[in-house]
């Protein structure tokens, strides 16, 4: 058997403001931690069978560099835009990362800094 992805992990200062904004931009449920400091989120029933869960543990320190990985959040070219103006809404913000403007999605990054794409359509 080979590995396969589960669950993506991120430190955060603030579990709960994070867990919010991602449980919102995702669509997906808040089960808090046993130990009352981490913060898990579980995609709806109706999303695709091994969708990833989400993981927030907390960090002492802020986020100082560009990541050196990132979800990629898929939208298609006629829902970009409205993804991305909701993203916003709910705390996003624009991010650099040294794109050109001419990529197929746009780079965001949550309340904290930690940069995401929203592709402009399905990964090929």
């Amino acid at each position: 058997m080979t590995s396969r992805f589960a669950q993506w992990t991120l430190d955060v200062r603030d579990v709960d403001s994070m867990a919010r904004f991602w449980s919102q931009a995702l669509g997906y449920r808040i089960e808090p931690d046993d130990d009352g400091e981490g913060a898990h989120l579980r995609p709806p029933g109706d999303a695709p069978a091994g969708a990833l869960s989400v993981w927030l543990q907390p960090s002492a320190g802020p986020k100082s560099e560009k990541n050196r990985n990132h979800p990629d959040l898929v939208a298609t070219a006629e829902t970009a835009d409205a993804e991305v103006r909701r993203l916003l809404q709910l705390g996003a913000s624009h991010a650099d990362v040294g794109q050109t403007g001419r990529e197929g999605f746009t780079v965001l990054a949550d309340p904290e800094g930690n940069e995401f794409c929203v592709l402009h359509r399905p990964p090929s």
